[in-house]
């Protein structure tokens, strides 16, 4: 490989015979060296391949300002949470994830805590990434000798959680917002049958799960799947009426029309998380 561009003694880019662009670190790999220089490749420690060009142009503009330390630190993180969630994340996480940890050590050093009102719902409905923030923690821990708030864990959740449904690191917020409406569903769910949800269950489990892929397909657009037959949705609306009339709830609340299969599905997982 050859050296393209130098940022500072541990961050290059550099090109391969194919002439495929990189983003290599390692310690003193760019110390005396100079563009258009061979890589020592023995001194390669982590490499970037962000295959999303946006993505890739972002990130070559972070390494201008966020010390190599967080970068690779952030690198760290994502390669974990790739191993645990085993999912195919957004090269975009290792933008967001990078701008936003750099960001957060800014706010440690002056002394502010950058607080994460949806704390108690990441660690419900996403135990598996915020797993990995806590995790997290510790690396950065291990590492910096800073120890972030569990707040923070839940930030490194949502860009995991984010860089699994989204192509752009814009739409944080659309996860922030799904995880709300999750809540508010079961709300609606405990309010109508006034009851409180065995959280531990395999139904509700389930529900959670089925109700997470609901938002994303909603997000997408996916073409809505109509029933062939209705007769299904007919039986189950006169056997589960209180769930069915739960389900409208949810429906209105919503704010969108339901296809016949959402109103089905959605109808028997109310009476199963309920029974």
């Amino acid at each position: 490989m050859i050296i393209t561009k130098i940022f500072n003694n541990n961050a290059i880019i550099a090109k391969d015979s194919k002439r495929h662009e990189f983003v290599v670190m390692g310690r003193g790999i760019a110390f005396k060296k100079n563009a258009g220089e061979q890589v020592e490749e023995h001194l390669i420690e982590k490499v970037f391949v962000l295959k999303q060009k946006d993505a890739s142009e972002k990130f070559k503009l972070l390494l201008e300002d966020v010390p190599t330390e967080y970068v690779s630190l952030c690198y760290d993180i994502i390669e974990y949470g790739k191993s645990i969630l085993e999912a195919q994340l957004s090269d975009y996480v290792y933008v967001s994830l990078t701008d936003h940890m750099n960001n957060a050590f800014k706010m440690f050093d002056e002394g502010f805590k950058n607080a994460n009102p949806l704390i108690w719902e990441i660690k419900k409905f996403y135990p598996k990434e915020f797993g990995v923030g806590l995790k997290a923690l510790e690396f950065i821990e291990d590492e910096t000798g800073k120890r972030l708030s569990e707040d923070e864990a839940g930030n490194i959740a949502l860009h995991l959680i984010n860089a699994q449904v989204n192509s752009s690191y814009h739409k944080i917020a659309d996860v922030a917002q799904q995880t709300q409406k999750i809540q508010d569903i079961l709300n609606i769910i405990k309010y109508s049958y006034n009851i409180t949800l065995d959280e531990q269950s395999t139904s509700y489990e389930r529900f959670i799960t089925h109700l997470r892929f609901f938002f994303q397909r909603l997000i997408q657009k996916e073409k809505k799947l109509a029933l062939e037959d209705d007769f299904l949705l007919r039986q189950v609306k006169a056997k589960y009426k209180k769930a069915y009339n739960c389900m409208l709830k949810i429906e209105k609340y919503l704010d969108t029309v339901l296809s016949d299969e959402e109103k089905l599905y959605i109808t028997i997982h109310i009476q199963r998380v309920t029974q």
